[in-house]
């Protein structure tokens, strides 16, 4: 997995650095997204594995992307077939959206809950992590786990807070064995 990363890195770089000259980041995170998905269908997964050429590859994720590819997304599509390269599309896009965060300050945090925050919840926890990560703006990404039992957990980079029920007992029982 490492490899896909380390082979990622200049195409998703390059592309950063071309869609931040062209002022067109949110477009080409779209396009990379699109085609991050396009690479891992299952028929497509198979295609790449097979004996199609590099042309042909190209032209089957252009076909597929349509509308979705301008002209520079097809001709990175073409490069990155020529150099055998389509297989790491998901680690470009995921590496192209670390850089598109970092450029626009903003980090992105996984609020785990109990149940579903309400929006006012979630207005408060963006507001308290955007005190502590001052100067970049949070984004949320929520999902619920009834097996906290109440409370949330929120992961924001390294950083882990823990205020569920769950995690409480858990550290009540390391103390009480203690």
């Amino acid at each position: 997995m490492s490899e896909l990363t380390t082979v990622a890195r200049p195409y998703a770089k390059a592309a950063f650095d071309f869609a931040v000259e062209k002022q067109a980041v949110d477009n080409w995170a779209q396009m990379l997204g699109f085609l991050a998905e396009i690479a891992v269908n299952d028929t497509v997964v198979e295609l790449m594995s097979g004996q199609l050429q590099a042309e042909q590859l190209a032209e089957i994720f252009i076909k597929i992307g349509g509308e979705q590819l301008d002209e520079h997304g097809q001709n990175l599509v073409k490069v990155m077939a020529e150099n055998g390269r389509l297989v790491t599309l998901p680690a470009v896009a995921t590496q192209f959206a670390q850089m598109r965060d970092e450029w626009q300050k903003v980090i992105s945090a996984d609020v785990v809950s109990a149940v579903a925050l309400t929006e006012e919840q979630q207005a408060k926890i963006v507001a308290s992590l955007e005190q502590r990560f001052a100067p970049r703006k949070v984004a949320l990404n929520c999902s619920v786990n009834p097996e906290l039992i109440a409370g949330v957990t929120i992961t924001c980079g390294d950083t882990v807070i823990d205020g569920s029920v769950r995690g409480k007992l858990s550290r009540l029982t390391d103390k009480l064995q203690s």
